[in-house]
């Protein structure tokens, strides 16, 4: 149990723990599906003890989704540490097929369909996921630019728009793992995916 105190009060539970439970919570229904009584629920914590700690549901959502880029979803920055751009793209589809089927977890990608049918009010959540979205797509495509001017890639690669066609490749994995898809399926996809890559 955590020390950490709220106006002078012991926090009777575990940060970490309520906040994976959240995390879970959007994960499997989406930001504006998940309630915060569904969302106490999960965490085993009152709504005083949830706005006390987390600020409110918009805040909590945030946190969550950090938490996540952090643990489950830290595929991309693991596959950004490999030497070559066919490398940071291999490693982050092989990755990805196994993440979004594992069994411990809703499936598919936190990032990718936790603001699926927002309305305008939650457009700030569609945008803040995005965000991380257009990040990872940057950084595939300044890895590939990279090596274009290495010369490892041929000079008239077009590095936005192979950096757009693997991020949706990896978009795509993830509905597919939320439609029942297995591992084995999604490996086979980046197998094809990979079969694109520039000569």
């Amino acid at each position: 149990m955590t020390t950490a105190t709220i106006k002078g009060r012991p926090r009777g539970f575990d940060r970490d723990q309520a906040l994976e439970a959240a995390l879970m919570e959007f994960w499997r229904h989406g930001y504006e599906a998940t309630s915060i009584a569904t969302l106490t629920r999960a965490m085993g914590i009152n709504p005083p003890s949830l706005y006390a700690a987390f600020g409110d549901k918009r805040k909590l959502f945030s946190a969550a989704v950090q938490r996540y880029a952090q643990t489950h979803g830290d595929y991309g920055s693991r596959a950004l540490d490999q030497p070559t751009a066919r490398g940071v793209v291999e490693t982050m589809l092989r990755l990805a097929a196994t993440e979004y089927t594992d069994a411990h977890h809703p499936p598919g990608c936190l990032v990718i369909d936790g603001a699926t049918n927002t309305s305008e009010a939650s457009q700030d959540v569609a945008e803040e996921l995005r965000a991380y979205r257009e990040d990872t797509k940057h950084a595939i495509a300044d890895r590939i630019t990279a090596d274009i001017q290495a010369g490892s890639l041929p000079p008239k690669t077009d590095a936005p728009a192979l950096a757009t066609f693997y991020a949706a490749v990896i978009q795509g994995m993830s509905t597919q793992a939320r439609d029942g898809a297995s591992e084995q399926d999604l490996q086979r996809v980046a197998d094809v995916a990979l079969a694109a890559w520039p000569a």
